[in-house]
């Protein structure tokens, strides 16, 4: 680990970012040239003690799960995520697949949208990251670990995945899942993750094995998506998807038609008063001294 030079890198990168290419108000008494210290950790979701000694460079080294979250949080691309581990002494994370390293312009956009439910989703259904609005919508989906993290394999291993849509909706919707897997195995091959979790699918859920062998596939049009809110009801929303294509990672906006129901609840979604959970890492302390 080259401690000089990571606290140098971190920081030449955390002052070449302005607070509105992450999102954040300016204010008016603000002096810093780039981000703040505090704004860098509260963006990777680890505590600015923790953060700051890394820059000062006094700290522990970072495990390649604090490291994967302050390339996150800093926006970086994926030659300097890769210079950044090398920095850390850790080897660079393999590139077959890229399915947790958000591209910097996918984070642009969705730092954008923090009055709309929108969330980041990889090939696998794990969902990597969430606007605060999104969570009060569809719950903190970025908890989960294992191959819980895919909603693919939740949907179809626990009951309580479904409890969010009206049970007339269920066998659709698993033909869905089973359809965009199926697309993502055709890619992937059978030396993947994806294949590793359509196997584990296969041995643990029989829906999902009967409905694999028909082989279903996606069509053009996108229906509705019904939802039913603890707090808010019924409601009917449309789920506008942006691909990145090099990312395998697509950008789910909900919204409502204006003048329906659907769309004054989801105006109460800002007021309900639950603030974003904090993330797994989070609630364990790690990133904390």
């Amino acid at each position: 680990m080259n401690r000089a030079e990571l606290a140098a890198f971190l920081r030449t990168r955390r002052e070449a970012l302005q607070p509105e290419d992450v999102g954040l108000p300016r204010g008016r008494r603000r002096r810093t040239g780039g981000l703040r210290r505090e704004e860098v950790a509260a963006l990777s979701d680890m505590s600015v003690d923790y953060y700051s000694r890394i820059e000062q460079p006094r700290g522990p080294n970072p495990s390649e799960q604090m490291l994967a979250a302050i390339a996150r949080g800093l926006r970086l691309s994926l030659e300097e995520r890769d210079y950044l581990f090398q920095l850390a002494g850790h080897a660079v994370p393999q590139r077959v697949r890229l399915d947790d390293h958000i591209s910097p312009g996918m984070m642009r956009i969705l730092d954008r949208l923090e009055d709309t439910p929108a969330q980041v989703v990889n090939h696998l259904g794990e969902t990597l990251k969430q606007t605060p609005m999104a969570v009060e919508l569809l719950g903190d989906e970025t908890a989960f670990t294992g191959r819980a993290r895919s909603l693919h394999y939740r949907w179809f291993t626990d009951p309580a995945t479904r409890l969010i849509h009206p049970e007339s909706d269920h066998a659709e919707q698993s033909r869905l899942l089973v359809a965009d897997l199926h697309g993502a195995y055709a890619r992937d091959g059978s030396d993947s993750r994806t294949a590793d979790l359509v196997a584990a699918l296969q041995e643990a859920s029989p829906e999902f094995a009967a409905l694999w062998r028909e082989h279903p596939v996606l069509g053009p049009y996108c229906a509705p998506v019904r939802l039913r809110h603890p707090k808010l009801g019924p409601l009917e929303l449309h789920c506008q998807t942006l691909v990145d294509p090099d990312q395998s990672q697509r950008l789910q906006v909900f919204t409502a038609a204006p003048g329906t129901e659907s769309h004054a609840s989801l105006q109460l979604l800002s007021v309900l008063g639950n603030a974003q959970p904090r993330s797994a890492a989070a609630e364990a302390g790690l990133g904390r001294s």
